[in-house]
């Protein structure tokens, strides 16, 4: 990823000047049900290193319906509707879907696969890439900012 990447839609925009924490192809349900997509391009950035020019245009909702109390709201615009980013309510982190929000290919692609669950009867990833049931090992959650 470059040093500096941006997207957004027409009404909010975002901004990371730093390197994302994390980077990874997910196959969560979640993920699954809320994108449509089969697997979905994540990337988390610390909470603080992603900015966002109008806060006040977000409309939030809860991220994963199962448990509505859950530490991360899916932010659209309240103009358009564009999905802009998942905030942490506990502001550990922020995140981006490269494909939905905006980013294109500015960031690189995902170098692992996360949540991939055997049980789902799924092909594992063959594609050379580490596969996880869960984020990388090495992952730690930041503190909150």
């Amino acid at each position: 990823m470059s040093s500096q990447c941006s997207g957004g839609c027409d009404h909010i925009h975002t901004k990371a000047a730093h390197a994302p924490i994390d980077n990874h192809t997910c196959h969560c349900s979640v993920c699954k049900a809320v994108t449509g997509q089969d697997t979905t391009h994540v990337v988390f950035f610390r909470h603080g290193d992603l900015e966002v020019d109008n806060e006040a245009g977000l409309k939030r909702q809860p991220f994963n319906a199962k448990n509505p109390d859950g530490p991360l709201e899916l932010c659209t615009c309240g103009e358009c509707g564009a999905p802009i980013m998942l905030d942490d309510r506990q502001s550990r982190i922020r995140v981006i879907v490269p494909n939905l929000m905006g980013y294109g290919d500015q960031i690189e692609p995902a170098p692992y696969h996360a949540f991939y669950d055997p049980a789902s009867g799924e092909a594992k990833p063959s594609d050379g890439r580490p596969v996880y049931e869960a984020l990388r090992p090495d992952f730690v959650w930041p503190e909150p900012s």
